[in-house]
């Protein structure tokens, strides 16, 4: 638990650092941690002998980081429908090594990995420069958003757990999640509804906006949870890796953030809650 908690810290000290920063560090550091969950990926369905094609996923990936990191949506769905071709393109040239079911878990694992973590780099450079006045000083509007999109998903994991803990009896999704409870779920809800409207008057949003944005996040992060959940048990792994002491590997990390960041994204851009 200490070393899971030192861990902890050190992390948010470094995430803040990057996110606050922006730019070139934050764009770069996205990348890695894309690397680093298809990886991750990559490695957990190999131990159900799959055959995800490792190297062609990063070429790809880093396609798409960079229609986001250039603001180019021709080129991020270019690189999507690239990847359609060059992963089935795949199973002819390398048949031998490469069948339709390696292929089709390679394109999932790029969509669901490399699009998620794109939508990460957009969401950080979105708001055109804005900026945000606050009591601890002024926010790049992209910087805000990120906030609001880790925060909510950290109180989601934390109110989440801590319910459950005190308060948990009835199982959520017993089958995919064991630990999982109904009553942490509803702690989740609450805590994060709550956190994401506190969010919002920190940053002068919308407070009602918000609040249903953190109601629905905890929603999006729960499910994010169980995906990879249902993934590692059919894969038979009990973390993605070990690159992190005492928390797993980065995928393990960013399984919630996968799914809360791109709605994040979205959300604030169909109702303008940001400007």
């Amino acid at each position: 638990m200490l070393t899971r908690i030192i861990t902890g810290i050190i992390g948010i000290i470094l995430a803040a650092l990057v996110i606050q920063t922006g730019g070139t560090l934050f764009a770069g550091a996205v990348l890695l941690l894309s690397f680093g969950a298809w990886y991750e990926y990559c490695n957990a369905f190999q131990q159900k002998g799959y055959k995800p094609t490792l190297v062609t996923g990063m070429v790809l990936i880093s396609i798409m980081w960079a229609g986001g990191w250039l603001g180019s949506s021709s080129l991020l769905i270019g690189s999507v429908m690239l990847s359609a071709l060059v992963i089935m393109v795949l199973t002819v040239l390398n048949h031998d090594n490469f069948d339709v079911l390696s292929a089709v878990i390679s394109a999932a694992g790029i969509f669901y990995i490399g699009l998620s973590f794109v939508h990460l780099v957009m969401l950080r450079f979105a708001g055109e420069g804005g900026i945000i006045p606050t009591s601890f000083g002024d926010f790049q509007t992209g910087c805000a958003l990120v906030w609001v999109a880790l925060i909510g998903t950290w109180a989601s994991d934390t109110f989440a757990y801590f319910a459950g803990c005190f308060l948990g009896k009835h199982k959520l999704c017993e089958r995919i999640s064991p630990k999982k409870t109904i009553e942490g779920f509803i702690g989740g809800l609450i805590g994060t509804t709550a956190s994401v409207a506190a969010l919002g008057v920190f940053f002068g949003f919308d407070v009602i906006m918000m609040a249903v944005l953190g109601f629905i996040i905890c929603i999006v992060a729960t499910l994010g949870d169980l995906v990879e959940s249902v993934i590692k048990r059919y894969t038979g792994i009990k973390d993605s890796g070990n690159i992190i002491p005492g928390h797993g590997g980065i995928w393990d990390r960013f399984d919630s953030v996968i799914y809360t960041v791109p709605f994040v994204y979205y959300f604030m851009n169909c109702t303008g809650l940001a400007g």
